[in-house]
């Protein structure tokens, strides 16, 4: 059963050793997240599920203790996403928008539950993530989720993915539907679309929106802009 989720952003950015002096202008982005994973606490969750961007279609599973870098980023911060079951050290590298999920993780030192993680990548159809959110409620005991994605990368022309008109109307509906745990728009969104505009969230929403179908979760809206030209949206369902 679903019992809570947090939606975060998950650009290496996010980690000030890589932001360097350009770190503060995520504070507030920082502290959304910090909130976010609080309702997650407060849920008492049996089980977390790290849900994000993965660069083939998956799901693919990542186990507890599952590691990343962000070393190619020049920076000395390695990570894990808990603790490894048993002696196995697990060293199964994480994509980065897991590694910042398991990095937003230990800045909030959580310790409420056993986590795991799945990647889903921009090709997996809506349906096929739906059905790995229905198979995450249907575990036995109390499940939460920290979702990891980004809205559009093309918001201004200095954007990766340059500006795109179509960019900031489907941020603005992506945030209102994250912001009233809306499953049905969430789960309407259009794949081709998320891949033009370069949305790695776009998979890792729909599982939430397969997860939540039987949760009557209610959402809020925590933080949501679009530096550098990407759009990063905060939210919590509970």
């Amino acid at each position: 059963m679903l019992v809570a989720a947090a939606v975060c952003p998950c650009p290496p950015l996010l980690v000030p050793e890589v932001a360097a002096g350009a770190a503060p202008e995520l504070d507030a982005a920082r502290a959304a997240c910090t909130d976010a994973l609080g309702v997650l606490a407060a849920s008492r969750p049996d089980r977390l599920v790290v849900v994000g961007p993965a660069d083939s279609a998956g799901p693919e599973a990542y186990p507890p203790g599952a590691r990343g870098s962000f070393r190619g980023f020049g920076v000395d911060v390695d990570v894990s996403l808990g603790a490894a079951d048993g002696d196995d050290e697990r060293g199964t590298h994480l994509p980065y928008g897991l590694a910042v999920g398991a990095w937003l993780l230990e800045r909030t030192a959580w310790a409420d539950a056993p986590v795991d993680a799945v990647g889903v990548g921009e090709t997996l159809p809506a349906e096929r993530c739906a059905a790995v959110g229905r198979e995450f409620a249907a575990r036995a005991g109390r499940t939460a989720l920290l979702v990891l994605g980004d809205a559009s990368a093309c918001r201004t022309v200095k954007a990766p993915g340059y500006l795109d008109e179509r960019a900031a109307p489907f941020d603005a509906a992506v945030g209102r539907a994250l912001g009233a745990a809306d499953r049905a728009a969430l789960a309407a969104l259009d794949v081709a679309l998320s891949r033009e505009l370069k949305v790695s969230g776009r998979a890792p929403w729909q599982v939430l929106a397969g997860a939540a179908e039987h949760a009557d979760l209610t959402g809020t809206l925590l933080y949501e802009d679009a530096p550098y030209g990407v759009g990063y949206v905060v939210a919590a369902w509970s």
